[in-house]
């Protein structure tokens, strides 16, 4: 025992002296607890968002729609118009865009039930057609009739009902999104010079947060030009094939272009039955086949690469962001599923300098080549651990 030391009564070991403190006032926590308070604060949030997704869905998307034409506010800017004309005239195209596509989505919903019960004959011919078919191959009647129940053109009746009752509601929701549009546009002229001012105390969240608009400008850029390329297409075809309103389908193949790897088939589905009911079994294969090629070379090839590359998120993580978020807000969280992820990942990934390893993992790109790591050999003789020099 060295001198000085005290020897413990009865033999006793001594107690182990408490940690200390940290010094700058943090406290560290378990990585196993960190891990549980961040996901219980993970249901909690997506709880709230969810309860609250008639408000916050309309407010996102005029968010999203308010960075989109940031780019054309920018452009007047920088040819001399006014801050504040710039802004109005960004806020009015934005405004223009989003009523005709209501309202086209409304005419062509209204056209189309005016026009699905001219087939109901030919409905009820077909599904004679197929129990005779399937009753000469040896199909029992009672399987039979079980499956032929469910085709019942009715039930598309009825969901055309539903969704021309529920327009009243939707125009509800586009006032409330066109009246947050115009403060949004408002706060925007100014909102770059803000943005600067707060970088200079927390570069991190505003380099994270212009990242997620430069992201999402990308990303509408990418998904508006190639939705008007399929849907040009789509619309030649669907006009030589002579399938009705085919500029309906076409603003459909636009509109679920949006919408990341099952838009496509929300977009072939009607075209290719009302080719069944119109002309036959031909002409619906015809239209499955034309649609298939045009996603297969498009969406399917060329499309996810501009978009992965555009908006840093891998194939798996746009798929998975369509499922979450279309339960989190309904069906504009299909809309709007990789912008709402690329906010997500702007605040708990690129904003913290301790996650942003995060970002190789969950990107679609090349990972970035980086320096070899210097071996303790190869440091400066200062640099060299003190463990090593001693």
């Amino acid at each position: 025992m060295t001198a000085g030391a005290s020897e413990p009564p009865n033999g006793q070991l001594p107690a182990a002296s408490p940690a200390p403190a940290p010094t700058d006032g943090s406290w560290a926590l378990p990585r196993g607890v960190v891990v549980l308070l961040g996901a219980g604060g993970s249901v909690l949030a997506v709880a709230g968002i969810r309860s609250t997704s008639d408000i916050v869905g309309p407010v996102f998307l005029a968010l999203v729609l308010t960075i989109a034409v940031s780019p054309l506010r920018r452009l007047l800017v920088r040819r001399g118009v006014r801050t504040w004309l710039a802004g109005l005239i960004a806020l009015v195209v934005v405004i223009a865009f989003l009523l005709g596509m209501a309202a086209a989505v409304a005419y062509s919903v209204a056209k189309l039930a005016t026009l699905l019960p001219t087939y109901q004959d030919k409905f009820a011919e077909l599904v004679d057609d197929a129990r005779g078919w399937l009753a000469d191959r040896g199909v029992g009647q009672q399987q039979l009739q079980a499956a032929l129940e469910k085709l019942d053109l009715g039930k598309f009746f009825d969901l055309l009902q539903s969704l021309l009752s529920g327009l009243v509601g939707t125009l509800s929701d586009l006032s409330f999104v066109v009246i947050v549009l115009f403060f949004m546009a408002l706060d925007a002229t100014q909102f770059p010079d803000r943005l600067r001012e707060a970088g200079q105390d927390r570069p991190d969240i505003v380099n994270a947060l212009s990242g997620f608009a430069r992201g999402t400008t990308r990303y509408l850029i990418v998904c508006t030009v190639f939705g008007f390329v399929v849907a040009a297409i789509d619309v030649g075809v669907l006009y030589l094939l002579d399938i009705p309103l085919p500029w309906l389908w076409g603003l459909l193949a636009f509109i679920t272009n949006y919408i990341p790897n099952v838009g496509f088939f929300i977009g072939v589905v009607p075209p290719a039955l009302l080719g069944l009911l119109d002309q036959g079994v031909a002409t619906m294969l015809w239209v499955i086949a034309a649609y298939c090629v045009i996603n297969f070379i498009i969406q399917s090839i060329i499309q996810p690469k501009v978009v992965g590359d555009a908006v840093g998120l891998s194939t798996t993580l746009s798929f998975l962001s369509l499922i979450v978020w279309a339960w989190i807000l309904g069906p504009v969280g299909a809309v709007l599923a990789i912008p709402a992820s690329l906010l997500v990942k702007a605040l708990l990934v690129d904003a913290d300098p301790s996650t942003r390893w995060l970002s190789g993992l969950i990107s679609s790109g090349q990972p970035p080549e980086h320096a070899p790591v210097a071996e303790p050999k190869d440091l400066p003789p200062t640099e060299v651990p003190a463990e090593q020099t001693s």
